[in-house]
């Protein structure tokens, strides 16, 4: 499957300007409302709009098993993500509550659990085709979404081992040693660490370089690929795309490679601890929005988030202008 590149031109530029020229205008001093400011100024370039109105909000959040996990890279037995696929279905994960909070829907896809990836460490997670079927899938889904009318797309993945897949396709594609990306995922202590830095290690010698596609074949999982079909697909129907931890990061990096411009429409949500995910975000030119310590994964960042997003945009479109208030300016 072809993925076009992004879409952005001049009419996104001009909306951003515009955006920041109406926020000036604001009954505050200018710049006052900082980081609020800019990412009310990203949004509106994103969609295309000075001033986009409040935007429906969705987490797309997908699950799959990983046969890397065999080899004891996480904390936890791979069986929990079909356990918590129960979970999210039933309402009560920590992404469920959240999303509540924030008002968003919550809709969880099943990529592979019980029948997940090969094992990276061994050769390739899975076939070219399998890899571009994944994308075609989070393509059609973002598709459907774009339809519906959603502004916003956050992102979230749940699979035991998948922060193994994850820091073996960013060290492939940032071309850096294992080390500076894998980090404990949930809760590993320091034997089963220094294992999954030889995991990933062993992963990159299983798969040595190809093209992106190649490499998201080879290093991926399900979740991750169709995760990077949703991003890109997003990105290039002007919807904003919210990133969520590591996990996403490298779902966003693969996008990023696949439809060079997707990370144009990305907000990173927050900073994982995960020593790879400041890397990540470097790499897509990403400043995340909270540094709170999160690493569940799951998209509860990006819930957590959702409410700063939606407050820079009712500012850009409730707060009153010196004009409309009758208020004088600091020039007049």
């Amino acid at each position: 499957m072809r993925f076009s590149s992004w879409r952005g031109g001049g009419s996104s530029l001009s909306a951003s300007e515009a955006a920041r020229a109406l926020l000036d205008r604001k009954t505050k001093p200018q710049g006052s409302l900082g980081r609020l400011e800019d990412l009310a100024v990203r949004l509106a370039g994103i969609r295309g709009e000075a001033n986009p109105g409040q935007l429906r909000a969705v987490i797309v959040l997908a699950a799959a098993d990983h046969g890397v996990a065999a080899r004891g890279v996480s904390a936890y037995p791979q069986e929990v993500t079909a356990q918590m696929l129960a979970n999210f279905r039933a309402g009560g994960a920590a992404v469920c509550v959240l999303a509540r909070q924030a008002g968003a829907e919550l809709r969880v896809f099943d990529l592979g659990v019980g029948a997940g990836t090969a094992d990276i460490a061994e050769g390739p997670a899975m076939t070219r085709e399998r890899a571009e079927d994944c994308l075609a899938r989070g393509d059609a889904v973002a598709a459907e979404l774009a339809a519906e009318g959603f502004g916003i797309v956050a992102l979230g993945e749940m699979g035991i081992g998948n922060t193994t897949s994850a820091s073996a396709l960013v060290a492939a594609f940032l071309e850096v040693d294992p080390e500076a990306v894998v980090g404990r995922g949930t809760g590993l202590d320091d034997t089963a660490l220094a294992r999954k830095v030889e995991v990933v290690r062993a992963a990159l010698a299983a798969n040595p370089g190809a093209a992106a596609l190649g490499r998201l074949a080879g290093l991926g999982g399900f979740e991750i690929a169709f995760l990077a079909g949703v991003a890109s697909g997003s990105a290039s129907r002007g919807v904003v795309v919210l990133l969520d931890g590591f996990i996403i990061g490298a779902a966003a990096l693969a996008a990023e490679r696949l439809s060079p411009g997707a990370r144009d429409a990305m907000v990173a949500a927050h900073l994982s601890p995960e020593p790879g995910h400041r890397l990540v975000l470097e790499a897509l030119g990403l400043e995340p929005l909270l540094d709170l310590g999160l690493r569940l994964g799951e998209g509860s960042g990006a819930a957590l988030a959702l409410p700063l997003v939606h407050a820079s945009l009712a500012i850009l479109d409730e707060m009153a202008t010196f004009e409309s208030a009758g208020i004088s300016d600091r020039d007049g």
